[in-house]
């Protein structure tokens, strides 16, 4: 039984500490915050589990084997770093640090004592972003077209962090995970709408070796709510609303030909082929679940997490190429060679 505390019970934390206190190898055991007034409904909902202000209790405590860190992106190097120093395993909210350097010093820190370090990119865990791995490896959609994401909602505005932190995060995990390459440039436009605050909307543009090419539309200024991803292939195209209750994801056999025959270019040299839709069957068990189940056997059995350092890495390396980009009004950057391989 791994005894697992939880630092920051603001907007994620209560998600956290749900899914820990109900997961099979997990026992909830601490909670901390700041603010006294978010411990009493933890202390009244979780009576057997201890609740204070002071995240150093967490540390001290030989009782506890890890520790999952819920706060604000400025403060997860601090946290984190104490957490391994302290030799417990670390489950880290993402993005796992503001700079690359602090996440690779994190990595770095956990290989060297031998602890587990996850990053909590949920959507990895989901149901629909297994399935859709699963049918892009299998060949069921043929040659990566292309990946296109819109990620909008009206807040919420983050103090710390862009909406490229905050929401295109997910799609460079998401495509981290689904495809079998590491994008080589990347390119973003933006803007801060409110002087004092981070940008509230951008665009963003990944480019593949292969010629797959990712692009992602994140806000915080829609009307609505909208959570949509298009993948085209050669062969077959998905489509993944998050929001949909059921049949999240439809796979639709769908696309065109071309033809250089000359013999068929004076009746139409594009061809286009329209089949049946399907939607698979998808699990029901809550992403944060799978995720809690998997951390506890990568603990146990000292294997390295799906969303380990290293990918926790690789977007936030994502994040800042996206974010120079930004800030030079669209200017390609050439990602370096790690994150490429």
């Amino acid at each position: 039984m791994i005894n697992i505390g939880v630092i920051g019970y603001g907007y994620w934390g209560p998600n956290l500490v749900r899914n820990f206190s109900e997961t099979p190898g997990l026992r909830l055991v601490a909670v901390a915050d700041l603010d006294r007034a978010r411990l009493d409904p933890v202390q009244r909902r979780y009576p057997a589990i201890t609740t204070t202000t002071d995240y150093r209790d967490l540390l001290r405590d030989p009782a506890v084997d890890a520790i999952a860190v819920a706060t604000p992106v400025d403060t997860h190097f601090e946290l984190g770093m104490a957490v391994l120093r302290a030799g417990k395993h670390l489950w880290m909210e993402k993005p796992m640090a503001q700079t690359s350097d602090e996440a690779r010093q994190l990595v770095e820190l956990a290989d060297e004592r031998g602890l587990t370090l996850i990053v909590d990119h949920t959507f990895i865990y989901t149901p629909a972003v297994r399935k859709m791995r699963e049918l892009i490896a299998g060949g069921e959609l043929g040659r990566i077209y292309y990946y296109d994401s819109i990620r909008v909602n009206l807040g919420l505005f983050q103090r710390d962090v862009s909406v490229i932190a905050d929401l295109a995060v997910h799609d460079f995990a998401i495509l981290a995970h689904i495809l079998d390459e590491q994008p080589v440039a990347v390119t973003a436009s933006g803007i801060n709408h409110f002087p004092g605050t981070p940008e509230n909307l951008a665009y963003v543009t990944l480019f593949y070796d292969s010629g797959t090419i990712a692009h992602a539309n994140v806000s915080w200024l829609a009307p609505v709510k909208v959570r949509q991803i298009l993948v085209g292939g050669s062969r077959k195209m998905i489509t993944y609303d998050d929001l949909e209750p059921s049949e999240k994801v439809k796979v639709y056999d769908k696309g065109v030909s071309f033809t250089d025959d000359p013999g068929q270019i004076h009746e139409m040299r594009v061809g286009y082929r329209s089949g049946d839709m399907w939607a698979p069957r998808l699990a029901v068990t809550e992403a944060l679940r799978n995720e809690g189940e998997h951390f506890v056997d990568c603990v146990n059995h000292g294997r390295l997490p799906q969303t380990g350092g290293g990918l926790g890495l690789r977007v936030v390396q994502l994040i800042e190429a996206a974010s120079a980009s930004m800030r030079r009004k669209g200017e390609t950057v050439y990602l370096r060679q790690e994150v490429a391989a």
